[in-house]
């Protein structure tokens, strides 16, 4: 099968296009014939070589994010059946079939019967970014109706499907961007309130929005300094969700509020094998919320085949793209 590979550690430029053999059925898994695949930010990281232990040796094919057809189902996997259109977040690191190739080995925990109502093209936009969504608003801050929402980010990957998950749970959705097309779409997705986050500072939209109460909760998905800006715009014990909090925090601010702090790292089932099966139930009731139209995925506008990674990598590192950039596999 053709893949595109890496071999180093490197940018764009260090993809290569590859011939594997087509991976063989494993216990409790299925094949994929993958007609999509998206690409997040970890997948940068990866090839970038800022998490080198989850690429234990080369070559290494990458991306989680899969949508296609079952081709083989393993003989204990009873949910899944040759045909079944699916989509998941299957691996891409620690030798487990990554998206940029033909075909892909993928734990049936992993995965579920893709939305109806969506392209192939546009189920592999949400698995990752769905998942780490749910876990931070809806595992970790149960969002209940009513609740001041702060989401960071609100065209990403994750805030786009955040702003949609808030809403479906009756919070009122505030959400930070950087320009007014950007604010445009926000309020498409269901945000009620918008913040230019170039135009106010926390303490400016803390005082508009709050009368300086703070939000109930604060979902940051940007990372670096913006965590202490989370910090300073929660309520008093309020709940402050990190995806990417890097370098060292002074928690003291969160400390003097009571502040619950959250971090959620979606690849841990994938790394640790753990509970993984809440995944595959997440992506079930994204499902049934996609076809009944509570959400929708935020595809960049860009197309990009197989081999046209290296392009498609430097496209999303660009912060250019809107919503999230997909691969097709032709």
């Amino acid at each position: 099968m053709k893949v595109m590979t890496i071999s180093e550690f490197g940018d764009a430029n260090v993809f290569v296009e590859s011939q594997m053999p087509k991976p063989e059925l494993q216990s409790g898994h299925v094949i994929i014939k993958v007609v999509a695949t998206s690409i997040n930010p970890l997948d940068c990281k990866l090839r970038q070589g800022l998490m080198p232990d989850l690429i234990p040796e080369f070559p290494a094919v990458l991306q989680g994010d899969v949508a296609g057809t079952i081709e083989a189902v393993a003989d204990d996997v009873e949910e899944f059946l040759p045909g079944d259109e699916v989509y998941g977040c299957i691996g891409g690191f620690l030798n487990m079939s990554g998206g940029l190739a033909e075909h892909a080995l993928a734990d049936s925990k992993l995965i579920a019967l893709k939305p109806k109502s969506l392209t192939m093209r546009e189920a592999a936009a949400l698995p990752l970014v769905a998942e780490t969504a749910w876990e931070a608003l809806i595992d970790y801050a149960d969002i209940q109706p009513m609740k001041k929402v702060l989401i960071h980010g609100g065209t990403g990957g994750v805030g786009h499907i955040a702003i949609q998950l808030a809403k479906w749970r009756g919070a009122i959705v505030y959400t930070t961007v950087s320009n007014q097309h950007k604010a445009d779409i926000s309020k498409q997705l269901g945000a009620d309130y918008i913040i230019n986050y170039k135009e106010k500072t926390v303490e400016q939209y803390v005082q508009e929005y709050t009368d300086n109460r703070g939000f109930d909760i604060v979902f940051d998905t940007i990372g670096g300094d913006n965590l202490e800006k989370s910090f300073q715009a929660a309520a008093q014990h309020g709940q402050v969700i990190s995806i990417n909090p890097g370098a060292q925090h002074d928690l003291s601010p969160a400390f003097q509020r009571g502040l619950s702090i959250h971090l959620v790292l979606q690849p841990l089932p994938l790394i640790t094998g753990q509970n993984r099966q809440h995944f595959g139930k997440i992506l079930q009731d994204v499902a049934e919320l996609v076809d009944d139209k509570k959400i929708t995925p935020l595809v960049d506008t860009k197309q990009f085949c197989l081999t046209d990674i290296a392009k498609a990598h430097r496209y999303l590192e660009s912060h250019q793209a809107i919503g999230k950039v997909i691969v097709e596999i032709k």
